[in-house]
Order: C-alpha cells, then sequence, then structure tokens
C-alpha cells in the first residue's frame, strides 16, 4: 500500500514561491498517475497537476499554468510542486495523490478526478497573504 507524506506547507508572501514536496513509500510508484490537489475553505477539491509516473507528460489545471511546475526525484519516489507568483487565492490545503495508472488510460481526463486516486498525502495548507 503506497503511503504518501507531504511537506512544505506555510506563510508565503503574495508574488512570492513555494515549495512542496511529497514522498512515497510502500511500493513504487511505476504504475501511478501522481497528482496535485487543493481545497480552498468551502470549496471542492481542485485538481492542480497530474503525471502519469511511466511517461513524461506533466498535465497542470488552467489556473495554475504557467506558476507551477510538477516535478520528480525518481531515485526518492518523490515529486515536488513549485508554484511562483502566489496570490492570495492560491490559498488551499495542498494535497498529493496517487491513483492506479489502470483506473487513469492514457487519453482520459480522469486524472483530473479526485475520485480516481485511491491514495492521498495529508494535506498541508498554504497560505498567501497580501
Amino acid at each position: 500500500q503506497v503511503q504518501l507524506v507531504e511537506s512544505g506547507g506555510g506563510l508565503v508572501q503574495a508574488g512570492g514561491s513555494h515549495r512542496l514536496s511529497c514522498a512515497a513509500s510502500g511500493g513504487t510508484l511505476w504504475n501511478y498517475v501522481v497528482g496535485w490537489f487543493r481545497q480552498a475553505p468551502g470549496q471542492e477539491r481542485e485538481f492542480v497537476a497530474a503525471i502519469r509516473w511511466s511517461g513524461s507528460t506533466t498535465f497542470y489545471a488552467d489556473s495554475v499554468k504557467g506558476r507551477v511546475t510538477f516535478s520528480r526525484d525518481n531515485a526518492k519516489n518523490t515529486v515536488y510542486l513549485e508554484m511562483n507568483s502566489l496570490q492570495p487565492e492560491d490559498t488551499a490545503v495542498y494535497y498529493c495523490a496517487a491513483g492506479s495508472a489502470g483506473s487513469i488510460p492514457c487519453g482520459s481526463l480522469r486524472y483530473k478526478l479526485s475520485r480516481y486516486y485511491d491514495y492521498w498525502g495529508q494535506g498541508p495548507q498554504v497560505t498567501v497573504s497580501s
């Protein structure tokens, strides 16, 4: 069973940058799609970015495209979310998640939907102050 442990939550000033990490244990991520989601108070969980571990294409939500970079370290089984030009509306709890690649086939848009992810990190808070 995959376990995801996130780190890097905190307070950031508007216009600043911040990086979140998510380390996986309990198995290889080779057969998974790994995604980042966020949830602001009173709002639904929102897709941010995703990557199929066995591939190279990264998918981004339109709301963060150009400001966010999703990277990974295969040797460490760790993914990172680098966020730039942060604004108060980026304030949210940020979750990393892993879903079986079999449930999220290539060409499918299921990577955007939280219900296809089986394992979740604890979700650190990122607060952007104006």
